[in-house]
This record gives C-alpha cells, sequence and structure tokens, in this order.
C-alpha cells in the first residue's frame, strides 16, 4: 500500500493530513511531530491563548483521536533524523520509514541573538505552544516588567498582550520605525504611536548590548542604560528549518525551494509551509511566507499533489494581527509592494483606513485597519491586475466593488 510521509507539526502538516483523507486518499499517512502535542497553528500563541481568554482547543488542529479515528498515524516526540531520496526512506528517532511520498513542513525556528547573557533563565522566545505557557506564567498576573528585543509582529502582539494583562512593558528595536520592513514606514507610525497611547515604552534606533543577571535575566542594557527586567523575549525573525532538506542534497535557497505544486528537487519530496520558498506563478518567482494562511493553503495544494493532482500554490499571501482595540488584515505580493505607491483612504489618526500599495496603476496588497468586510474586494482588485485611480481609491463614498472591472 502506498505510504505518504509528513515530516512536521504545525498547520501545513495538520491541512495536507485532512486534505489527504477528505479527498480519498486510501494509502498509509504517517505524521512525524518533534512536540509532544499534535499539530497546531501559532497566531493565538501571541494573542488570545497567551492571554487565557482561549484554551488549548484554540491552537491544537484536531485531537490526537481524530487523527487515529481517521487512520492517521501521529507520533509525536519523534525527530525526523535523515532522508535518503533515493532509498526513499526516513530516519526518525523512532523506527524508520519507507515512503511514496513526503512532505517536509518543517517550519522555522526563532532568530538567536548570540548576546551577554542570552542564555539565562528568563530570557525567551516564542515559538511553540510551551515557549506561550512559559510565558504565561510568568504574564497572566500581571506587574511583571516584559523588555521585548525586536518590534516584528511576534513581538508587537505580545506587547499588546502583556500590557493587557497589566505588565510594564519596553520594546527595543534597532531599526527607526517598528514593521517598517513589513508595511513601510508610513504604517509602521501607526502601529509605534498605538502603542506608544497604550503605555508601551517603545524605544526605536537602540543598540541593545547585553542581558544582565546573575541567577537570572533582570535588565537589558542599551546604549549604557539598563532597562529593569523581570522576563525577557527575544524577537528578531525566524529561520527555516532546512536541515534535514540541506543534508539530504535537497535545494535550498533561503527555505527549501519549489515549483508551484511544492514538489522540490528531490523526486517525491515536497515542501510546505513557512520552510518552503515556493514559485509563485502569478509574480513569477519564489517567495517565502511565514504566516499562517500561507501554511493553511499549502497543506492542501502539496496533499493534491502527491495523490497525483494538478494543485498549484498560487493564493494572495494574507495576514491579520489583533493589537490593543486594532484589528488588521493585509494581503498582498511583498516583492511588489517593496516599491509601490501607498494611498490611503480613510483617517490614520483614528486607525480607520484602508492602505493600497499601487504599482503602475495596479493594486499589488491592500490593508484593512478597524474597516471590515472588504478584504474580498481588496483580494479581487489585487487578483484582477486592472488598472485603478488614485481619486478612486481615496474616495471613501465609492465601494471597492465598483473598482473591479
Amino acid at each position: 500500500m502506498a505510504h505518504i510521509v509528513i515530516v512536521g507539526g504545525g498547520v501545513a502538516a495538520g491541512t495536507a493530513a485532512e486534505t489527504l483523507r477528505d479527498e480519498g486518499y486510501d494509502g498509509d499517512v504517517t505524521i512525524i511531530a518533534a512536540e509532544a502535542h499534535p499539530p497546531y497553528q501559532r497566531p493565538p500563541l501571541s494573542k488570545g491563548y497567551l492571554a487565557g481568554e482561549e484554551g488549548r482547543d484554540a491552537a491544537i488542529l484536531h485531537p490526537a483521536e481524530w487523527y487515529a479515528d481517521r487512520g492517521i498515524q501521529l507520533r509525536t516526540s519523534t525527530e525526523a533524523v535523515a532522508v535518503d531520496p533515493d532509498a526513499h526512506r526516513l530516519q526518525t528517532t523512532g523506527p524508520d520509514l519507507a515512503y511514496d511520498s513526503l512532505l517536509l513542513a518543517t517550519g522555522a525556528s526563532p532568530r538567536r541573538l548570540p548576546i551577554g547573557g542570552h542564555e539565562l533563565p528568563g530570557v525567551h522566545y516564542l515559538r511553540s505552544l510551551d515557549d506561550s505557557d512559559a510565558l504565561a506564567e510568568r504574564l497572566r498576573g500581571g506587574g511583571r516588567r516584559l523588555v521585548l528585543i525586536g518590534s516584528g509582529w511576534i513581538g508587537m502582539e505580545v506587547a499588546a498582550t502583556a500590557k493587557t494583562l497589566g505588565n510594564e512593558v519596553t520594546i527595543l528595536e534597532r531599526d527607526p520605525v517598528p514593521l517598517a520592513p513589513a508595511v513601510g514606514a508610513r504604517m509602521g507610525e501607526v502601529f509605534r504611536r498605538l502603542h506608544e497611547d497604550h503605555g508601551v515604552d517603545l524605544r526605536t534606533s537602540v543598540h541593545v548590548e547585553r542581558i544582565i543577571g546573575d541567577d537570572r535575566a533582570e535588565g537589558v542594557t542599551v546604549e549604557g542604560e539598563t532597562v529593569p527586567a523581570d522576563l525577557v523575549l527575544i524577537g528578531i525573525g525566524a529561520v527555516p528549518d532546512v536541515a534535514l532538506a540541506t543534508a539530504a542534497g535537497i535545494a535550498v535557497d533561503n527555505g527549501i525551494l519549489t515549483d508551484a505544486s511544492l514538489r522540490t528537487s528531490a523526486p517525491d519530496v515536497y515542501a510546505a509551509g513557512d520552510v518552503a520558498n515556493a514559485y509563485h506563478p502569478v509574480i513569477q518567482r519564489h517567495l517565502r511566507s511565514e504566516h499562517w494562511a500561507n501554511a493553511l493553503n499549502a497543506g492542501p495544494v502539496a496533499a493534491r499533489a502527491m495523490m497525483g493532482g494538478q494543485a498549484v500554490h498560487d493564493g494572495i499571501p494574507y495576514f491579520y494581527t489583533d493589537q490593543f482595540d486594532l484589528g488588521m488584515e493585509l494581503s498582498g505580493y511583498p516583492p511588489l509592494m517593496a516599491d509601490a505607491e501607498l494611498v490611503v483612504r480613510g483617517d490614520l489618526t483614528t486607525r480607520e483606513f484602508i492602505a493600497f500599495w499601487v504599482d503602475d496603476g495596479r493594486v499589488v496588497g491592500g490593508m484593512n485597519v478597524n474597516v471590515w468586510d472588504v478584504q474580498d474586494d481588496i483580494q479581487a482588485l489585487i487578483r484582477s491586475g486592472d488598472r485603478v485611480s488614485v481619486p478612486s481609491l481615496t474616495d471613501t463614498g465609492t465601494p471597492l466593488a465598483r473598482l473591479l472591472g
């Protein structure tokens, strides 16, 4: 009987297995997950789950019994050690496995900050469910001093959650504007003001020197000043977990390289989720995305491709965040947005607006902030490739649907 093996414990792995069974694959399916949990999603880890507003069921895709009921072998607390593409075998810390198709959904790991004191107790990273539990244990009661190094999405979300829980929060960022690499300086300033309005001490253009403490982290030294801390969170990005692929001779470049159907350079080996640098047929270049929606959509594409279908991973990248009283959704192609013109419909000061990234008259990205039920229209505008006038984009009286040719 044919055997599909999936390596990973995140959304891409879980949705791939689910799609295989839902769409009629009757061969063997095995998931190899390094963590002790069934596959889970990460967005709640910095928001609702961290705050204690949501239980584990908000993160866990399905309980272990769900996999058993569908004849899916779920091997948790098991690591993939090596892949032999020629022999179609996977070596693990448990029994080795022969496969007909292999999906690598190994995700990414937090980028480490090798400064003095980075290994002290009380210094945290946030990637896993266990990481979130460790942070929650110290933050949910309030009254703590949290210092975050880095102002990416994870750092900003944790800052908002921690402050809402009654903690004192300081963010230290080396760049001039938070989130500028993701949304540009003008939109980054919106998030700066949001956090400052809620009492977060957000310091940009600063150089972190070291973390100090005897038995545990007690502060962070930044340009000669020590910022007191009861705990420190380092959030300076993530790196794709490509070690397994690299050792197997599979092509890697900022992630595991794949075609539009998520096939790697090795026969019958696929990659999906944070680890995959997949060719995107719309923008005709490789694109690696670490966002939840990418993994959610890529898992089913990989499953259908492994079943012999003509599935293509061609969706528009999508991301959302919730911070304090701000809710945001963003769709767009980051490589095209980088040099595009920013056009705003609405009021930045009240934080109720839609921002469009426009390249040669075409919308290549759109972000709605505290404005709802517009994402479908934003994605339709992007997908159409039609030229749209700037006045029509900025006119709040013109429904977005009317701009579609």
